[in-house]
């Protein structure tokens, strides 16, 4: 262990004790301590599994580092403690290691998970590369918000190690009667459950031959035969078509995918003791978002979804903030109009009632065409009324897209950056080859309507992390019962005793203002977080 100075450099000699979970439950109740080290999904597991507390902040090099990286024009660099120190010191860079898994033996300093040459010391690479990492956040050209968006997604890092150990209560039980209420009894040997098969049966009778469903290329040869010619099997093309095997495939198909994704054979992966514990990836999208490393933890079926069940006496807290990234566009443009619709608990509401004549609908194709580029069919339409109504708003997302389109890059809020186009641009699968623009023009356009969103996805990502840190903060100062089990870019769930559930739902509204100030500073747009205090995670929609 070694102090460090309020600019990252070292404030002593080295520390070493015994028992080193010991005397970090014994700083941090003492205070509130800001750990340095390589990377919290392997430190932290290390020091929880030998008795440490819950730390209540961090800095994770490697997250920071990451961010440092984009902001600075070098996405594709390596972000280990290794390569970190290895550009400090004019060294070539390894390659990042393999990202660790639940399986993996946490580790506090391991030379060949952070890519340390063996004449480093971990010790002395960690302060060095921290301390280059404060000026670094210091010359970004907004410190205060680096600043910030480092602290958020190093807490971030701190409640995904969390979340992951203590899970999402799931009850095996009801998972197994809504499985077998969708997919018949549970088949032995990886055989197709007994809905699937008859689902298949009806497939090849309807089409008059003996066909895979699983297989595209015998599906649409089978459809052509019968005179249904399809471009691919995707849901929205079957939706548009009136033979009776392409209902049939759809229904196959959204079983199947609940069987494979969310089954039997996925329980016994990722439910433990009646919880089911993801392996969260902080950051694991360019726009800020969270992935993970297995399980489908960010996207359970609203079918499952009764499966989550609180354990007896306790409740769950189910907490989203609806319309989140119209929201961000508001505050983040300033745009007068959208502001003040912004400031009401549905904003396509009276989006609709200041300029679409009260229809809803048509308020949020045009305000979704503004974020996302359409300009197509109806959309299009919309969107010229979005320009004139909402001049700032529009010319923030239409910047955007300009600065994409020529190459260049655009920021959150915060700081997060989007990385620069390379030879392998995103793909526009959706233009019209016959437009009379070139590949790379429409490569270019593409690109644009990325950056167009990223702008706003990104800067949604910033908030909805400083939320999840003011809320678990404030969720340690109600105790050690209430738990942050879940979290998916603008949803929470927090696990507590019934008793005190209404001091949770207060948190949660006060943490979502307080990312709200944070992020945006004194803007009038509201960030609404609905929550729900429920038993069951499907009785909260």
């Amino acid at each position: 262990m070694r102090l460090l100075s309020e600019d990252g450099g070292p404030a002593g000699p080295s520390l070493v004790y015994p028992d080193l979970a010991a005397e970090v439950s014994r700083r941090e109740a003492a205070g509130s301590p800001r750990w340095v080290w390589a990377a919290a999904d392997e430190a932290y597991p290390w020091l929880l599994d030998r008795g440490a507390p819950r730390l209540a902040r961090c800095h994770d090099v490697k997250l920071v580092e990451g961010l440092l990286l984009g902001h600075e024009g070098r996405h594709r660099r390596p972000r280990s403690l290794g390569a970190a120190w290895a550009r400090l010191e004019g060294r070539p860079e390894p390659e990042d290691p393999p990202e660790s898994g639940a399986d993996d033996q946490p580790v506090l300093f391991a030379a060949d998970r952070h890519r340390l040459p063996p004449d480093a010391d971990p010790l002395t690479a960690l302060v060095a590369v921290h301390a280059a990492q404060q000026r670094r956040i210091a010359g970004s050209g907004h410190p205060e918000r680096m600043r910030l968006l480092c602290a958020a997604e190093s807490a971030g890092a701190l409640a995904a190690v969390e979340m992951g150990r203590d899970g999402l209560p799931w009850s095996a039980r009801v998972h197994d009667d809504l499985l077998t209420g969708l997919l018949g009894p549970r088949p032995a040997g990886g055989a197709r459950p007994a809905v699937l098969g008859d689902l298949a049966l009806r497939i090849q009778d309807a089409l008059g031959a003996p066909v895979n469903p699983d297989s595209p290329a015998q599906v649409l040869p089978a459809f052509a035969r019968a005179g249904v010619h399809l471009a691919s099997t995707r849901s929205h093309e079957l939706r548009g078509v009136e033979h009776p095997a392409a209902a049939l495939l759809l229904r196959y198909k959204e079983l199947s995918r609940i069987h494979a994704a969310h089954g039997w054979a996925w329980r016994e992966a990722w439910v433990r003791d009646g919880r089911f514990r993801p392996e969260y990836v902080v950051g694991g999208v360019v726009s800020g978002r969270w992935a993970t490393r297995g399980g489908g933890a960010l996207q359970i079926p609203r079918l499952l979804r009764s499966a989550v069940v609180a354990d007896p006496g306790h409740r769950l807290v189910v907490a989203d903030a609806g319309q989140l990234e119209p929201r961000v566009l508001a505050a983040m443009s300033g745009d007068v109009g959208l502001a003040r619709a912004a400031g009401e608990g549905d904003l396509y509401a009276a989006l609709a009632r200041d300029a679409f004549a009260g229809d809803r609908p048509r308020a949020k194709i045009g305000l979704l065409a503004a974020m996302y580029g359409q300009t197509s069919g109806e959309a299009g339409q919309l969107l010229a009324v979005m320009r004139r109504r909402f001049p700032a708003a529009l010319a923030l997302v239409e910047s955007a897209a300009r600065t994409g389109e020529a190459g260049g890059v655009v920021r959150s809020r915060l700081g997060r950056t989007s990385p620069a186009p390379s030879a392998d641009r995103f793909r526009d699968d959706t233009a019209d080859p016959d437009d009379g623009a070139s590949p790379d023009r429409r490569a270019a356009r593409s690109w644009g309507r990325f950056t167009r969103n990223f702008v706003i996805q990104a800067s949604a990502a910033d908030w909805a992390l400083a939320m999840l840190a003011a809320l678990r903060r404030r969720l340690a100062g109600i105790g050690p019962e209430p738990r942050l089990v879940f979290f998916q870019h603008d949803e929470v769930i927090v696990h507590t005793p019934a008793e005190l559930a209404g001091l949770v739902a207060d948190a949660v509204t006060a943490a979502g203002d307080e990312a709200r100030r944070l992020v945006f500073g004194p803007v009038r747009v509201l960030f609404p977080l609905q929550t729900h205090v429920v038993e069951c995670y499907a009785d909260a929609k």
